[in-house]
């Protein structure tokens, strides 16, 4: 399913003789636009905006026709926000303008969905050198202005199937940290090595020396690169790019296929790509966010955040916490809640959460997980009987042994968690016990 917002105008939009007169609505002032200026960085942004839409319209699993062209379009203080996900859910875009790369008015702030059609992508082919860019972002439109005219874009449905890819990957992000970094010269050598598209092995990037070399093994240190055909999108922005920067969780030898994340930074915008664990992995299915959306004790917190929050570029997890009396733990857990009905998002680059107000109800991502339902219903029903830091849940075919580990995740003996063994996410057996524990441990 899809979500739509409706909007009010003080007055319908028309074509004057000084130009198209377009009406918005929403935000701290009648009518506003959340940013109207010109991206100092044109090339490299048009370059970085069509890697965003061409990320949205593409398949990486079982590629089929071109899929959704809706890049989400956030405005706050100083920054510029463009993200999107592939068709598969299983590549997450996203552009960041950085104030070196914006020379207009930030007037506003929030959150808006628009399709880039064929004329837009033609009009950002070919930008190039110092022709001008101009960008105005409202919550109904995004209007881009080149010497040939301009494009207005206006709002879409979101695809359903966006929430819960974004609930998981800020979710997952918050645990990278940095794990390379090479100037863009041996990012492009390093690129053209990679095996082509279409290609799904799962592989693994050491540093070595100046650049990263390629291994079959997890090693300490290492980046996992599952699909490594799914970067493509970045080449269209390596010749304005400084640097390569790549993030990741910490591995060891023998660990599974992880997430990682691929950022080019040309000093005016960042551009970065988060890959699943595996190419036919979407990141809607992952199941990281399970622990926040079951945590009901988090939720009262999770208001009482969600009320403070401004929109900054980066959220102060301290300055938060003082203003809302509560620990750090208890905020940033609050933000995880938050972030599963896409409220907030996860900068790796800035290693803090950011500000978004996405076109869903609060409860929507609970109701579309069938592993939270079914947990949830196994709770109602009184089938989960604790024993210690065990448990046993009965369902009506069959009985499953429920185990808390020292590290506080769970193991159960059920189907799922014997193919899946943790990887993604808590089945709904240890789901549902960890409803009923005190307090909520880690889940895996």
């Amino acid at each position: 399913m899809n979500a739509v917002q409706t909007y009010r105008y003080l007055q319908p939009s028309a074509l004057r003789a000084a130009g198209l007169d377009l009406q918005t609505c929403g935000g701290p002032a009648a009518n506003p636009r959340f940013f109207a200026g010109f991206l100092t960085a044109p090339a490299a942004s048009a370059a970085g905006l069509l890697a965003v839409a061409e990320v949205a319209r593409t398949r990486y699993h079982q590629p089929v026709n071109p899929a959704s062209l809706d890049p989400v379009v956030t405005g706050s203080r100083g920054r510029l926000r463009f993200e999107s996900f592939s068709g598969c859910c299983g590549v997450y875009a996203r552009m960041d303008v950085l104030p070196a790369g914006m020379d207009g008015e930030i007037s506003g702030h929030g959150t808006t969905n628009v399709d880039v059609n064929p004329p837009l992508r033609e009009a950002l082919a070919r930008v190039g050198g110092i022709e001008p860019l101009h960008v105005a972002v409202g919550p109904d439109d995004l209007t881009v202005s080149t010497m040939d005219g301009s494009v207005v874009e206006r709002k879409v449905p979101l695809p359903g199937r966006w929430l819960r890819g974004f609930a998981e990957v800020h979710v997952l992000t918050a645990g990278f940290e940095p794990r390379a970094e090479i100037a863009a010269a041996e990012a492009a050598a390093f690129l053209r090595r990679l095996p082509a598209a279409g290609d799904r092995s799962v592989l693994w990037a050491v540093p070595a020396g100046r650049t990263l070399r390629l291994t079959s093994r997890p090693v300490p240190g290492a980046v996992c690169l599952a699909g490594a055909g799914r970067l493509a999108a970045l080449r269209g922005v390596l010749r304005h790019a400084r640097t390569l920067r790549v993030y990741g969780p910490a591995v060891r030898a023998g660990s599974p296929a992880v997430p990682s994340t691929w950022e080019l930074d040309t000093g005016a915008l960042r551009l970065s790509l988060t890959l699943s664990p595996e190419p036919y992995r979407g990141f809607s299915g992952e199941g990281a966010a399970l622990a926040a959306l079951a945590g009901d004790d988090v939720v009262d917190d999770a208001e009482l955040v969600g009320a403070l929050l401004n929109w900054d570029p980066a959220i102060d997890v301290a300055a938060l916490a003082d203003a809302a009396a509560l620990p750090d733990e208890r905020v940033r857990a609050a933000l995880a809640q938050l972030g599963t009905a896409g409220r907030v998002g996860y900068d790796v680059a800035d290693g803090a959460y950011f500000h978004r107000v996405m076109p869903y109800d609060a409860g929507r991502a609970e109701r579309d997980n069938p592993r939270l339902l079914g947990a949830r219903a196994l709770v109602e029903r009184g089938a989960v009987e604790r024993d210690g830091e065990n448990a046993t849940v009965r369902t009506d075919a069959e009985t499953y042994r429920v185990r808390r580990h020292p590290d506080g995740a769970y193991s159960c003996s059920c189907r799922w968690w014997a193919r899946h063994r943790g990887q993604r996410g808590p089945c709904r057996h240890a789901l549902a016990v960890s409803m009923v524990a005190a307090p909520v441990g880690a889940l895996s």
